[in-house]
């Protein structure tokens, strides 16, 4: 039998493990140079002013819940078919989380969708969280224009390398700050990290800062002069100040050598995902309308992460458990991309049950396939086989 396909996995050259080899021989591990060096390719890769890496994509949108001085008494509205990780940012500083539906056709929040979210808030919505879903990008001009004074923090974990009319996502155009995860089936990986990104450099340093415990080593933004200079004037050597509370959610250089040497990867991978989608596009042709790739986004030239089909499991008198399971005896994996989060134990608990028919409608049908850039050009032709003769004629 082939190898198995699982529907995303990292792809590690051996410039990527040289790259990982020199900071191990050198002599800092962490909070070094390699982790700089990684915020500013990332930052002139997405076309930011600011770039702040961080431990993983959750912690990224703690970080930005923190810097926006989100906590109780706020509301926050997140899309809800997402990870659980955006919501989750909200209620980690003490903010309530307001569930907004989403177009049934790509899963995404739409300006319509996020008024209607803001009408049942019960109060004032401080912040929005969009989600770039699978690589395909909201409309974010139209959600900044639909709500001014709204802070938005795009959720941009699916969706490093896409790009809009406005630009590659993450430039900040018309949002607040921009959030990336670079989890190994992501399409750039360090193993673990995240990273945010803004043109605000107040936030930038802010959530700098809070990365690191809220310690403060700049001599000119002390604040007890009296403890932190010495009688000539010079700032004491060993003197910080812990200015605010915050995290240890530092990444260490070693994982910013290998993001860094993928980040130079970012037009090949890209490339490759590209044309892998392509070509699933094709092939699924015959098998409409049974199985459909997931509705393509007006103007976003997206790099997917996830390349999703919706199936009309009722029709093909298949649940999606079984056509998973087939899948998988074929040697192939898949995955849904997700479980609305309004449906989810803690948030039916703190909610109640929610009627969100976009988000239920995407979720019934969808199937993420196999998707990354080391696979061969023709694995697709396996998966769609796979598909054809488990649905059957």
């Amino acid at each position: 039998m082939p190898p198995f396909l699982p529907y995303g996995r990292q792809l590690i050259e051996d410039d990527d493990i040289a790259a990982v080899a020199e900071v191990l021989r050198s002599d800092v591990l962490t909070t070094g140079p390699a982790v700089a060096a990684f915020e500013g390719d990332l930052a002139a890769a997405v076309g930011a002013a600011h770039a702040v890496a961080c431990a993983n994509g959750t912690a990224a949108l703690h970080l930005t819940a923190l810097a926006l001085g989100l906590g109780p008494g706020d509301r926050v509205v997140v899309p809800a078919v997402t990870f659980v990780a955006t919501a989750n940012a909200a209620r980690f500083v003490g903010a309530e989380v307001v569930f907004a539906d989403v177009d049934p056709a790509t899963g995404l929040m739409t300006p319509a969708t996020l008024a209607e979210a803001m009408a049942r808030a019960g109060g004032p919505v401080k912040a929005a969280y969009p989600v770039h879903l699978n690589g395909q990008t909201v409309d974010i001009a139209a959600l900044a224009q639909a709500c001014p004074g709204l802070a938005l923090v795009e959720d941009a974990c699916h969706a490093l390398g896409s790009r809009t009319g406005a630009g590659p996502t993450g430039n900040g155009a018309h949002s607040a700050m921009t959030v990336f995860s670079f989890h190994p089936v992501k399409t750039v990986c360090m193993g673990e990290g995240g990273a945010v990104t803004t043109n605000d450099p107040t936030l930038a340093a802010l959530v700098a800062k809070l990365r690191g415990h809220g310690i403060s080593r700049e001599a000119g933004a002390f604040r007890h002069p009296d403890e932190a200079f010495a009688a000539s004037g010079e700032a004491n050597p060993w003197y910080y100040e812990m200015q605010e509370l915050g995290f240890n959610y530092r990444v260490p250089d070693v994982l910013c050598a290998l993001g860094r040497s993928q980040l130079a990867k970012l037009p090949r991978f890209a490339a490759a995902r590209r044309s892998l989608a392509a070509r699933y596009d094709r092939l699924l042709e015959p098998l409409a309308p049974r199985v459909r790739p997931i509705a393509k986004v007006p103007g976003c030239e997206p790099v997917l992460h996830l390349y999703v089909v919706k199936i009309d499991f009722a029709a093909a008198g298949l649940s999606r458990a079984e056509v998973m399971t087939g899948l998988r005896a074929r040697g192939i994996g898949s995955q849904v991309h997700y479980l609305p989060v309004n449906r989810q134990p803690y948030y039916v608990e703190r909610y109640g049950q929610q009627s969100l028919p976009g988000a239920d409608a995407y979720y019934a049908g969808c199937l993420s396939l196999p998707l990354f850039p080391g696979m061969a050009e023709d694995d697709p032709d396996r998966v769609v086989e796979a598909l054809s003769e488990i649905l059957g004629p």
